[in-house]
């Protein structure tokens, strides 16, 4: 009967074991090595601070503590009695809806507005990738012709309200969201034109996109609002709005091509010749194999460009177009609140913070999805 022998075990550790860092400490150390790690440094650090703290107490007290929020009518007299040692908030609950909505007809503003909720909620879902399908492009059709109707009116009982009348946020988001919609697919179209072994179809997206690049949109914008015109023929007018906005989508179209064709670059020839080896056409091998990949090679510099795009909106100023920060601009015409520009100028930013904000964000939630793939 043979036995087993028992080989003996390592003894356990004699003594408590070593407590985990507090967090207190994982602070501290990391104070020490990136703001105290020096004598110079440290006095860098601590003089920042005290500039830091200096001009956070200042604004709360301008803009908080001795700051005026709601005045009586249009009396600004309590504003004017701060002396500039207050903010004059009241100046927004008062001057809002001619900001927002600029001369479309007072009684009739719940219709921009309603535009304006239509647009973020289309921006909400399209964000989802659980609605990226067919019947997303089938909402955007008919969410847009609601805005059309709800902005032009003309029946149903809605008076007819001209475009000159249109302003504020309605027209940003019309501008932006119009101007990227058709300039996006424009820009991957004129991408791929430049990687074409046709000289022609190359040589004319070169020279488009040398061309709209190579001159400011304010030129751009002068010529779909002065020169334009001058050649059509005579009885035909063209829109300021609708000449404005195509060209920001000639503008975005120019600008988004080379982000795409850097992330046409970027892809392995290897997937163009997986998808030759498979049997797919030209348009099958880059819809399905080479455009997402390309595009999720840039997605950082794409949310740039939008985000670009949507504040150079406020150039629509020098022909006429009342986009939002012409109205905000304005506002303060009227005597009784002209000294009061700053609060409006934070109110506005404020807005524009919000929009370019949340796309910065979605495009953060795309690259980490992107990593976990």
């Amino acid at each position: 009967m043979s036995s087993v022998a028992h080989l003996p075990q390592d003894p356990l550790p004699i003594g408590p074991r070593p407590a985990p860092r507090a967090l207190g400490g994982h602070l501290t150390a990391w104070l020490r090595a990136n703001l105290f790690a020096s004598i110079p440094s440290s006095i860098m650090t601590l003089l920042l601070l005290f500039l830091l703290g200096k001009a956070c107490i200042g604004l709360w007290q301008w803009g908080i503590a001795n700051a005026v929020w709601i005045v009586s009518g249009n009396d600004s007299s309590a504003c004017r009695a701060l002396r500039g040692a207050g903010a004059c908030w009241a100046v927004v609950p008062e001057k809002y809806r001619f900001i927002l909505f600029g001369t479309y007809p007072f009684d009739e503003q719940w219709r921009p507005a309603l535009a304006v909720v239509i647009f973020i909620a289309l921006f909400a879902v399209s964000s989802r990738r659980s609605f990226w399908r067919k019947e997303l492009f089938l909402l955007w059709a008919a969410a847009l012709v609601v805005i059309g109707c709800l902005m032009w009116g003309g029946f149903l009982g809605l008076s007819f309200v001209t475009q000159d009348r249109w302003g504020g946020l309605p027209v940003t988001l019309i501008l932006a969201t119009f101007g990227l919609a058709f300039g996006f697919p424009l820009g991957i179209l004129v991408a791929l034109g430049r990687r074409s072994k046709l000289p022609a179809i190359r040589s004319l997206c070169v020279l488009y996109v040398e061309l709209i690049r190579g001159v400011p949109l304010i030129s751009l914008l002068f010529m779909a609002s002065v020169m334009f015109p001058l050649f059509m023929p005579d009885g035909v007018n063209i829109d300021k709005l609708l000449r404005a906005q195509i060209a920001f989508i000639l503008y975005a179209g120019a600008y988004l091509a080379e982000v795409v064709r850097g992330g046409l670059q970027a892809v392995p020839r290897g997937q163009y010749e997986a998808g030759d080896a498979l049997g797919l056409s030209y348009w099958q091998k880059h819809a399905l194999i080479v455009l997402p990949q390309a595009i999720r090679h840039v997605i950082p510099p794409l949310v740039n460009t939008f985000i670009a795009f949507f504040k150079d909106t406020s150039l629509v100023l020098i022909i006429g177009i009342f986009d939002l920060l012409t109205t905000a601009k304005t506002a303060i015409v009227d005597p009784a609140w002209q000294s009061f520009s700053v609060e409006v100028y934070v109110f506005v930013g404020v807005i524009y913070f919000v929009f370019c904000f949340a796309m910065s964000r979605y495009s953060r939630s795309l690259e980490a999805q992107r990593g976990t793939n």
